[in-house]
């Protein structure tokens, strides 16, 4: 058996987000091992006039690797809750899952950029260098929380922070 990888991943949903945010959470546990769990953030929706969107960071342990993340774990739960992809990248969706880091190493470096990425992964990994602007998480977030109307929803999942698998 392979060994366990640590993805950082972030959630994001404009469709019911109080419900489905807490669901793929759900979800991932019975495929992996939930380690933490920012809290959510509303902020605006990018690229259309949708609803508000609800983002989550979730650090996840598995023995997939990216390819077999993708598609053994995160294409199922987004289609469990109802994903359906269309042309339009921006359309309102019920989850989105995105993978921003495997183990230390940062992927998908333009997702880095967003506010709503940035805050959540801020409050999991203080520390952390950006790779982008080569600072610590917890200053960049604080200088883009300053430019960009987000508000903390600690309320989402407080109840989904404190399960164990």
């Amino acid at each position: 058996m392979s060994d366990s990888h640590r993805f950082l991943l972030n959630l994001g949903s404009n469709i019911q987000p109080e419900i489905n945010l807490p669901r793929a959470i759900e979800l991932l546990r019975q495929r992996g091992e939930v380690l933490a769990i920012s809290n959510a953030w509303e902020s605006h929706a990018v690229g259309s006039d949708g609803p508000n969107f609800l983002n989550a960071a979730v650090l996840f342990s598995t023995h997939s690797n990216v390819d077999e993340l993708k598609q053994t774990v995160i294409g199922p739960i987004e289609s469990a809750l109802g994903r359906v992809r269309s042309g339009d990248k921006n359309a309102p969706r019920p989850i989105d899952i995105d993978i921003l880091m495997l183990d230390e190493k940062p992927l998908n470096l333009e997702r880095w950029e967003h506010t709503f990425v940035v805050l959540p992964m801020a409050e999991l990994f203080p520390d952390l260098l950006h790779p982008i602007r080569h600072e610590r998480m917890i200053q960049v977030a604080e200088r883009v929380r300053a430019e960009t109307w987000i508000v903390k929803r600690p309320e989402i999942l407080n109840s989904t922070q404190s399960q164990k698998n």
